[in-house]
């Protein structure tokens, strides 16, 4: 019979042993109840969520349900996301019965007509494509609605606008590389340059984030590469991040003009923070550039920034004008909607997890100033002053609107 000595040796010698850690489990708050539907507005490759992000989401007690073919553009198949845990609807209705609604594009007029009182709309939020009515249609509906390109990070960055930035910037290169070959009736030259050859000469209207992977996609290939903005600010910044020297200017028509003559591509991407993007390089600067030179007006989605440019499609991408190749398709990102589309998850998975992890969308935007600035409409009454004030709509104070609700 062991002794009151023994058992305290035996305990102490346990004590002592290796022990299992014991990790504190985060308890569930909250769990979700996500509607992705397929995308029918024209040109939109792209889909929110991917099926890494749905099973993680799953794996937290959330459920995702997924309308047949959604990711199909983006070469996700319904048998990716069904293993990964989503369920497939096979039809729009299905969808619109979740609580949250996930999408890229803004819902058209049958699309906003489904959804229902208290539910959560995320997608963009792109006015100078929407009807007048469209804010006033959402807001009968009694939804809550966040613009996602206007949800900022712990750094003040938009994430969204900066991720799709990013992948536009080195995407116009690659473009503008296709149309200066042979294969799309080019002039039969190669972006950048080989021993003996001059490189090709790249102009980058635009010294913002498009205008830096632009430059750092064109630099890489071994072009001549010119960055036009009128900030001085945004030019220094531009030579920081890119790392080398670049030829920097601010805006003044006689030296674009001037450049502009020897230019092998040209990028737009001046951004308008509001209204118009400013039309810089005039019909008769494009009539002197170089026959075979391309341009491609990332800045088309706000009305361009060249003289000669209108509006094109994925389908029918290019025109030309005075022997210039013009590329002018809003939606450059959906070009390559496999690459946005796992940028936008990035961004929305970790938000939508901790959505559930606060227990509800409530809680979060509480605690949380730079979700809040992504919410416009808030049980259905407009509490973004922009908006108001854009369109002569009554609006009122988010923090009030979630005081009177606590």
């Amino acid at each position: 019979m062991a002794t009151s000595q023994d058992i305290l040796k035996s305990l102490s010698l346990q004590a002592m042993a290796p022990q299992e850690e014991m990790l504190e489990v985060a308890k569930k708050k909250g769990s979700l109840y996500i509607g992705i539907p397929k995308e029918i507005s024209s040109q939109e490759n792209r889909i929110a969520l991917v099926p890494d992000d749905v099973a993680l989401l799953v794996n937290n007690d959330h459920q995702v349900l997924i309308e047949t073919g959604a990711g199909k553009n983006a070469h996700f198949e319904d048998s990716d996301y069904s293993e990964a845990g989503a369920q497939i609807a096979y039809t729009a209705e299905d969808v619109y019965k979740s609580d949250i609604i996930l999408k890229v594009a803004p819902p058209l007029q049958n699309e906003a007509n489904r959804m229902k009182p208290g539910q959560t709309l995320i997608s963009a939020l792109q006015l100078t494509v929407q009807p007048k009515d469209f804010l006033k249609h959402l807001m009968q509906k009694k939804v809550h609605a966040i613009a996602f390109d206007w949800i900022q990070d712990e750094s003040g960055i938009f994430p969204v606008i900066r991720s799709m930035s990013e992948i536009v910037g080195g995407t116009s290169i690659s473009i503008a590389e296709e149309y200066l070959s042979n294969v799309h009736d080019g002039p039969g030259l190669i972006m950048g340059g080989v021993s003996g050859i001059a490189p090709t000469e790249v102009i980058i209207l635009g010294a913002g984030t498009v205008g830096e992977f632009a430059a750092r996609a064109a630099l890489g290939r071994g072009a001549i590469v010119k960055v036009f903005d009128n900030s001085i600010y945004r030019l220094r910044r531009l030579q920081t991040m890119v790392g080398v020297r670049v030829f920097t200017s601010t805006i003044r028509p006689r030296v674009l003009a001037r450049h502009l003559k020897s230019a092998d591509v040209v990028i737009g991407a001046i951004r308008s923070t509001g209204g118009r993007t400013p039309c810089v390089v005039t019909e008769e600067m494009v009539a002197d550039m170089k026959a075979g030179s391309v341009i491609v007006d990332v800045s088309i989605d706000q009305g361009g920034c060249f003289e000669t440019s209108r509006v094109t499609t994925h389908n029918d991408p290019v025109f030309r004008k005075h022997g210039v190749t013009h590329y002018c398709v809003p939606n450059i990102a959906s070009r390559v909607a496999r690459t946005a589309s796992i940028a936008f998850s990035n961004i929305f998975t970790p938000m939508l997890l901790r959505v559930g992890e606060e227990g509800g969308l409530d809680n979060l935007i509480r605690q949380d100033e730079k979700i809040r600035n992504g919410v416009y409409i808030y049980n259905g009454m407009l509490t973004n002053k922009y908006l108001g004030e854009a369109f002569k709509i009554p609006y009122k104070d988010l923090g009030l609107l979630l005081m009177t609700r606590h």
